[in-house]
Parts: C-alpha cells; structure tokens; sequence
C-alpha cells in the first residue's frame, strides 16, 4: 500500500448512508488503496438539498451549518453524488453569506469534490483496474454535469479502465427522471423520461449504465428492474473497488 499523504473525509450522502452503503464501502477501500488517510466525522446529516428544493431555505441553512461544523478540520471532503457536492459547493456558501459561518461555508466549497473529480485532479490518478469485464456506458448526471460542469474526470476513468470498453450513451446529458422530489410530485412525468433513459441505456449493448449520483442510479435501478432487464445500474466505485 502507498505511503499515506492525503487526508480526507468521506460525506456518505442520506441515500448512501440508506440505500447504497456497499458504494461508501468501496470508496473507502479504493482511496486507502491510493495512500488516503480517509475519515468518516460522526454525526452526518443531510446535506439540505430536498429543503432547499422545496423553498425550505431558512431550515436548509440549517443543515448547511451543521456540515461546516462536522467538516471544519477535513483537509478535504470526498462525496460519492454530485447532487450534494454541488449542494455543499455552490448553495451552501449562498444560505450561510450573511453569517458568521460564511468565510467556513466558502472554505468547505472549496475543499469539496465529487469522488471522480478527486481521484483525477486532486490524485491524478486516472488509471484503475476492475473485475468487470466489458461494455458500459455512463449516464451524466444532471448536477454533476450542469451544476459541478464536471463530465470529463468520470469518463477518463472510465476511458483508461483496464478491460472496460466506455460506449457512449444516446442522450447522455439528459436528465433520468428522478430530480428528487420532482419524481414524486410528478410521477408520470417522471416515468416518461425514465423509459427514454432505459432504452437508450439498453440499446449500447452495455452490462451496466454507470452514475455518479445516487439518486439517478436509485431511479434507474427501479426501472431497469421493472423492466426485467439484465443491465445493472453502478457506481463508479464500484467497478474500480481493489
């Protein structure tokens, strides 16, 4: 294993703490692989984007608040969706501006990467191994891809994966359909967008469509599902897991 030089904190996200655990599990092997000395600070909470997205802006401020608190001595902050990363990066500064907090709040943005944009530019690692073996294809999230302006740092990764052949994906850059609580609000809406992403997703011939974000891999997952389809919805770190 490489000699420890990097120390950073691992943000497990509510629907990673809930839903998608393995994924927590394989960054933390992946990045101890690397050399990083990673920590998981007690206490996590939501990172206030379902507030704030519901016009809750004075409760999300809240939330905001509570992660400069919990993150204030990680040198950095590695988070495995870009929804909160952007969150935590671009909102977060914004709610706590008027604060005593604010000059935190900007310094934790800074600190912040999504998992993909920390291995290539904070590591410089853009080659991995991994037991999967095939075609895969990878879906843009939408606040990874609009919010973050990050669609490079997944697919080197993906692009220089030892036996993994990147196809890529009809309508990319469209959204899947979940957008939160916009899935539950408008459902049919939703499930609509849904089916475009699948059979786009299945018409590559790939094993499994690979997301940065676990809210798009949860929606995705449930259609694929559905749908009695043999593609599996992934996480990065799932396929680059030691």
């Amino acid at each position: 294993m490489p000699e420890a030089s990097v120390r950073a904190a691992l943000m497990i996200t509510c629907l990673g703490d809930m839903l998608f655990p393995d994924v927590g599990v394989a960054i933390v092997r992946l990045l101890r692989s690397l050399g990083v000395t990673v920590e998981f600070p007690p206490g996590q909470t939501c990172c206030g984007l379902p507030l704030f997205n519901s016009g809750y802006h004075a409760e999300a401020a809240g939330a905001a608040r509570r992660l400069v608190e919990i993150f204030k001595d990680a040198p950095y902050v590695v988070v495995p969706s870009g929804s909160c990363a952007w969150m935590v990066k671009h909102e977060g500064p914004g709610l706590l501006k008027d604060t005593p907090l604010a000059g935190e709040a900007r310094r934790l943005a800074e600190r912040t990467y999504e998992l993909s944009q920390f291995l290539v530019r904070v590591l410089g690692k853009t080659r991995f191994g991994s037991r999967l073996r095939g075609r895969v294809t990878y879906h843009d999230s939408c606040h990874l891809l609009r919010g973050l302006r990050e669609s490079a740092t997944p697919r080197e990764i993906l692009e220089n994966l030892d036996g993994v052949e990147l196809v890529e994906l009809p309508g990319h850059d469209e959204c899947c359909g979940f957008g939160g609580s916009f899935s539950v609000r408008l459902p049919e809406v939703s499930s609509a967008i849904l089916e475009k992403k699948l059979t786009n997703v299945e018409a590559t011939g790939a094993s499994c469509v690979v997301a940065c974000d676990a809210g798009c891999l949860m929606q995705m997952a449930g259609g694929l599902t559905r749908r009695k389809s043999q593609v599996r919805a992934v996480h990065l770190a799932e396929l680059l897991e030691p």
